[in-house]
């Protein structure tokens, strides 16, 4: 790639900014953290290859489409984002002047939403600080969308990217997958694995902890 002196102070060089940031550095984090939970959880990881082989045939690469077939799979990617919340503080400006319970809020102020208190909330989820994939799904397994499911904010403002994201999220996830099973290192067990001290960076995190990659037959 050619390097242009000043690119990113140019409308044009802000958006390949949030390209990067807002569409790389998002999808590798959650698939890293996808990665830890099912090296903690491996009741939860085999169960979506149960579920990958009864659905992709063999030899094949599963597609965005094969998801309406995959519910459980499809409700630990969901649970994946809410569990970890990715982004839980994204600024907006208020578009015009507004009155919000009470509070005056003038046109041009910078508004910080909290989805966290969305994602982990307990009047809307019933176990909100547990990894838990049945918060999308019904007594008959099928996948069940959530209203409070908001990873990527809500309104006009909503991530624009969020169509592209779950289909990567998806095809990388199950073609992980297929491909290997996730287990900690040697000398280290499932309970030894860190879930709670995400770092803070433009997304949380994992701490940083090594994977054993185990080729599937």
């Amino acid at each position: 790639m050619q390097y242009f002196p000043g690119l990113l102070n140019t409308k044009t060089g802000a958006s390949i900014l949030d390209l990067v940031m807002a569409g790389t550095e998002t999808i590798a984090t959650t698939l890293q953290w996808a990665i830890l939970l099912m090296m903690k959880y491996p009741e939860i990881q085999k169960k979506v290859q149960e579920e990958i082989g009864r659905t992709v045939k063999s030899g094949s690469w599963a597609t965005y489409e094969d998801r309406k077939n995959m519910p459980f799979t499809n409700a630990v990617l969901h649970e994946v984002q809410r569990f970890i919340t990715l982004l839980p503080h994204v600024p907006r400006c208020t578009a015009v002047d507004t009155h919000f319970r009470g509070y005056f809020l003038p046109k041009g102020i910078i508004v910080i939403p909290s989805l966290t208190s969305v994602l982990l909330d307990k009047t809307q989820w019933e176990t909100p600080h547990q990894f838990n994939p049945n918060h999308f799904l019904d007594a008959e397994g099928n996948f069940v969308k959530r209203e409070a499911f908001l990873p990527f904010s809500t309104g006009r403002r909503n991530c624009i990217g969020e169509s592209l994201a779950k289909m990567e999220l998806f095809v990388f996830f199950v073609g992980l997958l297929q491909t290997f099973t996730f287990q900690p290192q040697p000398g280290v067990s499932e309970s030894d694995l860190d879930l709670t001290v995400p770092q803070t960076t433009f997304t949380l995190r994992p701490q940083p902890q090594a994977t054993c990659a185990v080729l599937r037959e």
